[in-house]
């Protein structure tokens, strides 16, 4: 849609593949069901890794969706998501530290679900500074999160996205964010370029009751297996110590 001498496309900032601990779902699948949804773009953003980012940046002719590369990197004061990076970042790092990281390689801060503890969102008194803020994300489940996120963008003026944080692929895009760019095709530099100017609106639902147990039932389901394979090959090394000790 043309809006004046600009152009309204369609953005999922924040998506996650089977590269991430705690998702399902191939590179291919999440571009798929991007298209499916009517987006033009969205960004990769694994826990702590670039590797299916760069990966889904050489499919991306074939879906017609832009890839932002990215990454939601585990900070000393929570997750940070990091727009337009390629690289694998440093982890465990203060949260000030990796939002200039960000910046020397031309990418954006955006700071998700912030305040929210049990998801590791940075607090409040940890945003000394960042390029965005996400104020719509699709697993607030009773809103009242989404709207305190909000309420702080406003009064410290940054940005404000809406994303889906997609961990199926059929969550992509349920939420996501509206953005005014001065191209028709999307890029990489044009779309960081408008969130950078605040041309952005938070647009979506929330995950329903059954996605939210289904999205859990996933995560526990790959906690036991995950869990399953450390004991047995604990149990090996045990086994072939104790075979040692009895020589």
């Amino acid at each position: 849609m043309t809006i004046g001498d600009r152009h309204r496309i369609r953005f999922d900032p924040h998506v996650h593949t089977d590269a991430s601990y705690d998702a399902s779902g191939s590179v291919e699948e999440v571009l798929r069901q991007g298209r499916e949804r009517g987006l033009d773009a969205v960004a990769i953003t694994d826990h702590d890794t670039t590797a299916a980012a760069r990966r889904a940046g050489d499919l991306e002719s074939e879906y017609d969706v832009h890839v932002i590369p990215g990454v939601e990197i585990s900070t000393a004061d929570g997750h940070l998501l990091a727009l337009g990076v390629t690289a694998d970042p440093p982890v465990d790092r203060p949260l000030t530290e990796t939002v200039e990281w960000t910046r020397e390689r031309d990418g954006l801060a955006i700071v998700p679900h912030p305040f929210q503890r049990t998801r590791h969102g940075v607090g409040r008194r940890a945003i000394a500074d960042c390029d965005a803020v996400e104020v719509f994300n699709a697993w607030a489940m009773t809103g009242l999160q989404n709207r305190r996120a909000g309420a702080f963008a406003r009064r410290r003026g940054y940005p404000g996205l809406g994303s889906s944080d997609a961990h199926r692929p059929e969550m992509v895009g349920t939420a996501h964010t509206e953005l005014l760019v001065d191209d028709p095709e999307p890029t990489t530099g044009t779309i960081l370029e408008a969130i950078a100017h605040g041309r952005c609106q938070a647009v979506g639902r929330s995950a329903t009751n059954g996605e939210y147990l289904r999205k859990h039932a996933d995560c526990l389901d790959r906690w036991t297996r995950f869990t399953g394979r450390w004991l047995g090959r604990l149990g090996g090394r045990l086994s072939s110590d104790g075979s040692r000790l009895e020589r």
